[in-house]
């Protein structure tokens, strides 16, 4: 069986995304901190209507645990992860824009590392139309350089980008 790592795979989107992997016969390993932004127990919920749930491990940890998120890639060695953990919404980001910073790029950096010392050969990051922020361009391009974010949620993601990017160069 062909494994996945999913970090936030018990939020709406990852849930469903699982949902999708474990139909199409994937052992799927979760990395979700279960946080309050939205209900913890909604989001126990979400993995409990997937079923087949011996295809499923959640570990509830932090993705900015360096130790624990190696210790998780080390033991599982995903051919993929698809990194969907992320502090969202541009309002609370005004309010907390260290935690942000904290789970949306150091977070983002720790799973990278872990990829990078366990040699996971690729990783898709969820980001955010967020990055565009204020702009004329319409439609959004991914192509466009221009990114000119206007909130701390917005920055985190384009970080995010640009770490990623530069692990795929690198690594």
């Amino acid at each position: 069986m062909r494994n996945i790592l999913v970090t936030g795979g018990a939020g709406f989107i990852g849930s469903h995304v699982v949902e999708r992997l474990v139909d199409d016969g994937y052992a799927v390993t979760i990395i979700d901190d279960l946080n309050d932004f939205y209900a913890p127990e909604l989001k126990i919920a979400n993995l409990a209507e997937i079923g087949r749930a011996e295809a499923i491990r959640l570990y509830k940890v932090d993705i900015c645990d360096f130790k624990r998120v190696s210790e998780i890639v080390g033991a599982t060695r995903p051919e993929a992860v698809l990194h969907l953990a992320a502090r969202a919404g541009v309002r609370p980001s005004l309010e907390q824009p260290l935690l942000y910073e904290r789970v949306n790029v150091h977070g983002t950096t720790v799973l990278l590392e872990a990829c990078r010392q366990f040699a996971v050969p690729r990783l898709v990051f969820a980001s955010s139309s967020s990055v565009y922020g204020q702009t004329n361009k319409i439609p959004f391009r991914e192509d466009d350089s221009a990114a000119r974010p206007i909130s701390p949620y917005a920055a985190t993601k384009l970080a995010g980008e640009n770490i990623c990017y530069t692990y795929s160069h690198l690594y």
